[in-house]
């Protein structure tokens, strides 16, 4: 358990239990908190609190009364059924695009984003970056699908975009980068007009959740968080300012920076390079733009990392953008691009293993009774298999391409 599972679980016991929107009776549990009217409610953007609202109802009915985060086999339920799914939607989003991009990629861009980045880690958590970078991704692949781009597809896009901000603020960066890409995609004024509206539901959803806890839809969940952040968050926007080299040091080289544990998104990068000469120019820019803005909210920001964490969480929405990069990447260097998924895997897997919330590597089948070690193994092997299983087609469609060696003939006829 940790404070953003009470946090964000509090909020869907509460709705569930009480009809309500604060947390106080779970405040002593959690540093996640804002403090408004005398009472507590999360400081979190609410998304993942609603989502969790049919399995903590589901809870309820099948006699689990008490919070559900106070029995491990509970939590982990609660956590695969918000930040997992998300976490495997992302998945196939991004082995979608990638194979249209360079088929014969899906699959090792897929393994290589999904246990070689920060999206492994905090898949199995209430985290919301994963969810938010679905959505805003999701968003990315209708406005730029192959066919027209109809009505629909934008009013889809907008609400996509618009669900992400739902899961976290932060996500209006790429919702940004994406409006852009509509109006230039579409050169019509109506097409952005019409990403807003889709994107309309959720702003109201929003809105009224923030007059309902806060007093006006303007008033978000971070200005009013607890005395431990307060003054933190009021420097620069809500703890925001221009990138700092303290920022840039722990984004890079630091405990978790990426140059040491995510090598996989320098390769990702130099991707969207070949994206951009191979002529999809838009594509590599939308994904450059949003990855770049993510990149400077980390560096800017003034924890980096977010508290306790694998890594530079607030990355994370930006991740399913940034590999795409790895379907030319693996097209130009296959091997090289390979080994450093392979590199990236492994220290994912161990972080996923051993940072905050879980540091002794403990997996649901080590909760549930079995030795640690066979836990371990069912956690890891499967890891494994998927790596194998990805990057050995590349080896096969290499010798399927090599033509064999031309027969000789006798010299006598």
């Amino acid at each position: 358990m940790n404070w953003q599972d009470v946090s964000r679980l509090g909020l869907a016991q509460s709705i569930v239990l009480d009809g309500s929107l604060r947390i106080d009776r779970y405040s002593s549990q959690t540093g996640d908190k804002a403090l408004y009217g005398g009472h507590v409610y999360t400081d979190k953007a609410p998304g993942i609190s609603f989502l969790a609202v049919p399995t903590v109802a589901a809870m309820r009915v099948a006699g689990a009364r008490d919070a559900p985060w106070r029995s491990e086999a509970l939590l982990w339920v609660a956590r695969l059924l918000t930040g997992g799914i998300a976490y495997a939607i992302a998945i196939v989003l991004v082995r979608s695009r990638a194979q249209r991009l360079r088929p014969g990629t899906g699959n090792r861009v897929a393994v290589a984003f999904g246990l070689g980045t920060l999206a492994l880690p905090l898949a199995g958590t209430t985290v919301g970056h994963v969810a938010a970078g679905a959505l805003a991704f999701a968003a990315f692949l209708l406005i730029s699908a192959p066919s027209k781009l109809s009505n629909r597809l934008l009013l889809g896009a907008g609400a996509c975009a618009g669900a992400a901000v739902l899961f976290e603020y932060q996500a209006v960066l790429a919702g940004a980068v994406l409006l852009a890409y509509a109006l230039v995609r579409s050169r019509s004024a109506r097409a952005a007009l019409l990403f807003v509206v889709g994107a309309l539901p959720a702003a109201v959803a929003l809105g009224a959740y923030d007059w309902a806890a806060f007093g006006s839809p303007f008033h978000l969940s971070y200005r009013y968080v607890t005395a431990q952040f307060s003054e933190e968050q009021r420097s620069g926007f809500f703890g925001i300012h221009l990138p700092r080299l303290h920022g840039v040091q722990e984004l890079l080289v630091g405990r978790h920076g990426i140059l040491l544990e995510q090598p996989i998104l320098v390769v990702a990068a130099a991707g969207l390079v070949l994206l951009w000469r191979r002529g999809l120019r838009a594509e590599a820019l939308v994904c450059g733009a949003v990855t770049l803005l993510f990149l400077l909210l980390s560096a800017g920001y003034f924890d980096p990392y977010g508290g306790a964490s694998p890594g530079p969480r607030f990355l994370v929405p930006a991740l399913p953008f940034l590999a795409l990069g790895l379907a030319d990447a693996f097209a130009r260097w296959p091997r090289v691009t390979a080994l450093v998924t392979v590199y990236s895997a492994a220290a994912m897997l161990l972080d996923a293993g051993l940072w905050g919330p879980n540091p002794d590597f403990q997996t649901v089948w080590s909760q549930i009774g079995a030795p640690r070690p066979v836990g371990l193994a069912l956690a890891v092997v499967p890891a494994l298999a998927a790596l194998t299983l990805a990057l050995r087609p590349a080896r096969r469609r290499r010798a399927e391409a090599t033509p064999p060696p031309p027969t000789r003939r006798s010299p006598n006829p």
